[in-house]
């Protein structure tokens, strides 16, 4: 069972158990970037990602939230257009992430997708996101539902970012603020804060192994001027 003819061996890698569990750790706050999908003055998500940035906080995290005002639709605009630039200077400063979308039409709002796919999958061969953690929320109008985090869990996959199992939905997000745009005591708050608990504690486990958990056997093959130009294709 241990044949396995078509490896090439100098590529191939025992698991190096040492690197793997005990990482030079980092000492400087795990930091958070949150991005909400809706523009309007009592926009629910937005201020769910407040109350998400309050409890990182808490816990230890340094946190920035994108303001997606004045954000060019994709191909309607440049990576030199100035939303576009901070967006992405804060994916790559970040380490992990927070989504929270509004659902509309049964999805998540198009101010959402805009914001991830301006986000490149690789810059000259590094992937910006990849290995980082991410938790996905939603807030909705009507009944719970789930199919905005389902997208975003989706889309969170496809950036290759580690997506935790946990994550929040909040129905009928009108009565679940109150007039000063704080979340009032709720299962609803109690779930979004275990979220950000699991969002940190696995932050914390794999911040400092990111370079090791992503080492891939595929990747050791290629060089660095062929995985660019591989994953930088612009057509297929």
């Amino acid at each position: 069972m241990s044949d396995t003819p078509n490896l090439q061996e100098r590529h191939f890698q025992p698991i190096d158990t040492a690197r793997l569990l005990s990482p030079e750790r980092a000492s400087h706050a795990p930091r958070i970037l949150l991005l909400y999908g809706s523009l309007r003055e009592r926009s629910f998500s937005r201020l769910m990602t407040e109350e998400a940035a309050r409890i990182l906080t808490r816990l230890g995290a340094e946190t920035r939230t994108y303001r997606p005002s004045g954000l060019p639709l994709p191909d309607d605009g440049d990576a030199d257009h100035p939303k576009v630039r901070e967006l992405r200077d804060l994916v790559t400063w970040s380490e992990g992430m927070v989504w929270c979308s509004p659902e509309r039409h049964g999805a998540m709002t198009g101010i959402m997708k805009t914001q991830i796919d301006w986000i490149p999958l690789s810059l000259g061969g590094v992937r910006p996101t990849q290995g980082k953690t991410l938790a996905v929320m939603q807030v909705s109008g009507g009944s719970q539902s789930f199919n905005a985090v389902n997208q975003l869990r989706i889309l969170g996959r496809w950036m290759r970012l580690l997506t935790i199992p946990n994550q929040s939905s909040t129905p009928k997000a009108y009565l679940e603020f109150d007039d000063t745009g704080r979340m009032k005591p709720s299962p609803f708050y109690d779930r979004m804060v275990d979220v950000m608990e699991e969002l940190m504690k696995f932050t914390l486990l794999t911040r400092d192994n990111k370079a090791y958990l992503l080492d891939r056997y595929s990747e050791r093959k290629e060089s660095p001027a062929a995985l660019s130009k591989r994953v930088n294709q612009q057509a297929i």
